[in-house]
């Protein structure tokens, strides 16, 4: 599990092809002094596991499955492309943004990145998948390439991010233009409550979600309405 908050921005030095999977080694000397085999990196979103690392040299290598390849944007990695990095969450970890697994629900176009005026940072719209807009509200929380964003604006299916400069500086995100492709992660927490309200907090009718509740589900469900 992880937060969204990047620790560094690491650079892939090398793809090479596992069968029908992908290795990659990213040069990145902070990640490469935390972690070890077989510890979670969260790299652009996805979480994977490092198969080697070599603090000295300041490198990891990580492997990524077809199926990680044909969800995420993965597959479009070049050596010498930019990736967000955060080490796994821990006790003693300050929860500075919001709670991110590293499973990445799909992938959304970037439709504009505009800069503020007076350098105050970046307005940043993206157009996600209908069937993940039920999940995403107003001053709701969107993991963006494993960056824990808060949702400025919700207009039809785009969604408006202000990023200030300080994320424009540690993260990929400045280079980011119309047309680029971002992984991105859903509220996690959004998921579980659909899910209670669709079994009733049971846990044995339909996991189907339901499309409204009133009062009488309300008093149904344990809850009393004066």
């Amino acid at each position: 599990m992880f937060t969204g908050i990047v620790q560094e921005k690491g650079e892939i030095r090398e793809s090479t092809p596992a069968g029908k999977a992908v290795r990659f080694s990213f040069g990145a000397p902070v990640m490469a002094a935390k972690v070890k085999a077989g510890d979670s990196v969260c790299c652009d979103g996805v979480c994977l596991t490092v198969e080697q690392c070599d603090p000295l040299m300041g490198h990891f290598s990580v492997c990524a499955v077809p199926e990680t390849l044909s969800k995420t944007t993965l597959s479009d990695w070049k050596v010498g492309r930019k990736v967000n990095l955060e080490s796994a969450l821990t006790l003693q970890t300050p929860l500075g943004g919001h709670f991110v697994m590293g499973h990445v629900d799909d992938v959304c176009d970037v439709v504009a990145a505009s800069d503020l005026p007076n350098g105050e940072g970046c307005e940043l719209t993206v157009r996600l998948p209908e069937e993940f807009l039920r999940y995403c509200v107003y001053k709701g929380s969107l993991t963006l390439s494993g960056v824990s964003l808060t949702i400025a604006a919700v207009d039809g299916d785009l969604l408006r991010f202000a990023l200030i400069p300080h994320t424009l500086q540690e993260t990929t995100f400045a280079s980011l233009k119309a047309g680029d492709r971002l992984n991105f992660e859903v509220d996690m927490l959004a998921k579980y409550v659909e899910r209670q309200l669709a079994t009733g907090f049971r846990g044995h009718a339909s996991l189907q979600p339901i499309p409204s509740f009133n009062e009488s589900d309300l008093e149904k469900w344990g809850y009393g309405v004066s």
